[in-house]
């Protein structure tokens, strides 16, 4: 690694060096300007030079390593006089070999963002941490993106050296992007928020977060100023269209909505039931939007948890979304998505409430339209749905603590219902019921007719499209063909069944627009009163195991997911589809699991299909056995384990890691879960595919310790300042490290999966826990 040699600089490098050479390559400093190059970056954009910033860099690079006895005198790397440092340059140039080798490592094609962040993490010298602040822009935006909780975390914590390093790059990417922008400042709000109030209040962290929400950060110029008219995304009430028939009202945006619709989050209350609302009335009106409709999702899942009963939850979600979906399309979009959209439409009909026991965690779906770019690209126009009405209409919910003008608003006007504010009989008159067909020259989402302005005065017949009543009917009264019961108790198991495929057909049908070439259907779990920080800690390592397994040809499966952290007690979680939990499949199906798997595979153990899943659920078994391993994963009862169409098991749900446990009792003792149920459709103990379990995680083990720096580096940096219970005690990391037996030969390493592997196959605990879960929770 240490031979790279340093590339020869080309002659356009000696005769015509860059500016931002001359700003951060001084001779009397050790660290550069950090403002000009941040100045710089705002102006470059994207198209930034990495190897510009190699050069602007290499001097202070190179001033910062020479050790004391190079500087004559003795004197401070960091601040040496001119003269020594000028008799150390003379010196390297007469010895070539003298030149620092770190600098030769970080100009190789070994280093990659992993080894920047590490060093980044470790270094005490501030020229070194500028200069890796400043190679940050030579990585692709998905590779630094992995790191940016670690990122910030180090901003918010460490000293003012790596803060400096760190806040040109996330300054430069925020006046690139809104999406970054918003993830960042929610990071910077989560993370910051294990500080003393007092001091949380003054932080770093808390500042570039106003920063960030602030207009500041806009795109420079003249996009800016058409972005201020392009942004928006509602049609306010009093806007142009107002007044216009309900069947003719189009939703355009124009540069008076974008006007009004920031002045409406003047509109919001505090409640009781939402007493953190904040006006957004100072917001830059390219943030605004987004932040509304996260807000709106997550007091739908406030307002559910006041609830007793699954049913009560179930008929609040599909109300609250159909309210809020009258609000749509906007600019707004799915943050757990990769790919720009516009959500278009929420079939509020098809969202279900999660399994939780005093929480409210549900699942809906989401029709959004693909774009180029979600903050340009203009907003689809609204197209009527003319659905059949219910026999009490939207528009007659005043006493459900929702006006007519806060209805035909946007985001800005979500409002902010009180927990009482609806009561049971009026959810219940919510639902779709056979039609009572009503028709009203204020309805904003009438019935299909000739003339829906005149139809109550003339008495006209009333047409209504047979595609409105296919649709509706598919999505309220059609039993989707499924090996699953309906369960009051248990909603969403109906709904998880239901193949992805078929789900996607059955919604676009009856979608008014799923004709349009771009409609894609996309799902989110909404959590609240969640901690989704150790989630993300646990996705993190999740997907460096995952890319360390596929770089060593090790054929482990695991299925890392999208974690979105909002707050410190809220979050967005990309569901697994065609999936559903381990205590879902033993309830409605009232099977073993390896009879299960003989009815969903083929029927019989020797069939094509059935060998295929056994062999994926092997590797997958493995995978997720030597993750557990690992981060001592607790909590394993079987609704916390998928299963899949293919025949592979999920892990989800990592409240529960490293130093933390249910209670911290510590009960869970094995490695990891490994039931009679798993072994039986692995082939028993004896069986081939159950030899080759235990190979793999012998192979996965061996490839992970290969790379251990590259997941103790993710845990490490996230240590530093938080209370996160996963980090309580002094020795997580040190028992983390051990883990990995970095001391073992391979012939020891072997000896030790098998005993794992035995102890966890017979481990008394695992039973006993399961035991306890079905006595108290019911999950089986």
């Amino acid at each position: 690694m240490m031979e790279a040699s340093e590339p020869e600089p080309s002659p356009s490098d000696q005769d015509s060096p860059s500016p931002s050479s001359s700003s951060c390559g001084a001779p009397q400093a050790a660290t550069p300007p950090l403002g000009v190059i941040s100045e710089a970056a705002g102006e470059l954009g994207p198209a930034i030079d990495a190897e510009a910033a190699l050069r602007a860099c290499r001097e202070v690079l190179q001033q910062a390593t020479l050790t004391r006895a190079e500087v004559d005198g003795g004197a401070d790397p960091e601040g040496p006089a001119p003269g020594s440092v000028k008799s150390a340059r003379r010196r390297q140039r007469r010895s070539p070999s003298r030149q620092s080798w770190l600098l030769r490592l970080f100009e190789s094609k070994l280093f990659d963002v992993s080894m920047a962040i590490s060093y980044l993490h470790r270094s005490k010298e501030p020229g070194v941490q500028a200069y890796i602040g400043n190679r940050l822009f030579s990585f692709g935006h998905a590779q630094v993106d992995f790191y940016l909780p670690q990122l910030l975390n180090m901003y918010i914590h460490m000293d003012e050296d790596v803060g400096d390093a760190i806040k040109p790059y996330v300054v430069h990417r925020c006046r690139q992007s809104i999406s970054f922008s918003l993830r960042c400042a929610w990071l910077l709000g989560a993370y910051s928020s294990d500080m003393h109030i007092s001091t949380q209040r003054h932080s770093r962290g808390t500042k570039l977060r106003k920063l960030i929400l602030s207009d500041e950060l806009k795109p420079a110029g003249s996009r800016a100023r058409r972005d201020l008219l392009t942004l928006t995304a509602f049609c306010p009430p009093g806007g142009p269209e107002h007044g216009l028939s309900p069947s003719k009202r189009t939703h355009q945006r124009s540069k008076s909505d974008a006007t009004v619709g920031v002045s409406l989050s003047s509109n919001l209350k505090r409640t009781a039931s939402n007493p953190k609302v904040e006006s957004s009335q100072d917001e830059p009106l390219r943030l605004a939007p987004q932040r509304e409709f996260v807000k709106a999702l997550l007091g739908i899942g406030q307002r559910l948890a006041t609830l007793p009963t699954k049913e009560q939850k179930t008929q609040r979600l599909v109300s609250e979304l159909s309210l809020l979906s009258h609000k749509l399309p906007a600019r707004v979009w799915l943050p757990t998505a990769p790919r720009p959209h516009h959500v278009v439409r929420v079939p509020h009909t098809q969202a279900v409430v999660l399994n939780s026991k005093d929480k409210a965690p549900y699942l809906i779906y989401v029709e959004v339209l693909e774009c180029d770019n979600f903050e340009t690209s203009n907003v689809p126009v609204r197209i009527p749905e003319n659905r059949i009405r219910s026999t009490r209409s939207v528009e007659n919910l005043p006493d459900c603590g929702v006006a007519a003008d806060q209805r035909a608003g946007g985001f800005s006007t979500v409002p902010n219902y009180d927990d009482d504010a609806w009561s049971t009989d009026d959810i219940g008159e919510l639902q779709v019921e056979l039609p009572e067909v009503h028709t009203s020259s204020g309805d904003n989402i009438s019935q299909f007719s000739v003339d829906s302005s005149s139809s109550l005065e003339s008495r006209e017949p009333v047409f209504i499209a047979a595609g409105d009543i296919r649709r509706r009917l598919s999505e309220q009264l059609a039993q989707t063909p499924t090996t699953f019961r309906r369960d009051p108790e248990d909603p969403s198991a109906v709904a998880l069944k239901e193949p992805w495929e078929e789900k996607v057909r059955r919604i676009r049908e009856g979608s008014p627009y799923g004709h349009l070439p771009h409609w894609r259907l996309l799902s989110v779990i909404v959590k609240c009163g969640d901690d989704l920080r150790q989630e993300l800690l646990a996705s993190q390592v999740l997907q460096q195991l995952k890319s360390i397994w596929e770089q060593e040809r090790v054929p482990l499966w695991i299925k890392p997911y999208e974690i979105l952290v909002l707050s410190a007690d809220s979050g967005m979680i990309e569901p697994v589809v065609n999936a559903v939990s381990l205590h879902q499949v033993k309830k409605q199906s009232q099977l073993s699991l390896l009879d299960y798997f003989l009815q969903e595979h083929g029927g019989a153990p020797t069939t094509e299909a059935f060998l295929s899943a056994q062999r994926g659920f092997v590797q997958s078994c493995a995978g997720y056995s030597l993750l557990c391993y690992l981060l001592q994963v607790k909590d394993r009862h079987n609704g916390n384990i998928l299963l899949d169409a293919e025949g592979h098991i999920i892990h989800i749900d990592f409240g529960f890691i490293l130093s933390s446990s249910p209670k911290n009792l510590g009960f869970e003792t094995s490695a990891f879960k490994l039931t009679a149920d798993f072994v039986d459709v692995m082939g028993g103990p004896d069986g081939d595919m159950f030899n080759y379990y235990r190979m793999l995680i012998l192979q996965g083990l061996i490839a992970a310790r290969k790379h251990m720096e590259k997941v103790l580096q993710i845990v490490e940096i996230m240590q530093q300042g938080t209370q996160l219970p996963c980090f309580h005690g002094s020795s997580t990391m040190r028992a983390l490290k051990e883990r990995f037996h970095m001391s073992l030969t391979e012939e020891q390493l072997q000896l030790l999966v098998e005993q794992l592997v035995d102890g966890s196959m017979r481990s008394i605990t695992t039973k006993l826990y399961d035991g306890f879960q079905y006595l108290t929770n019911g999950i089986m």
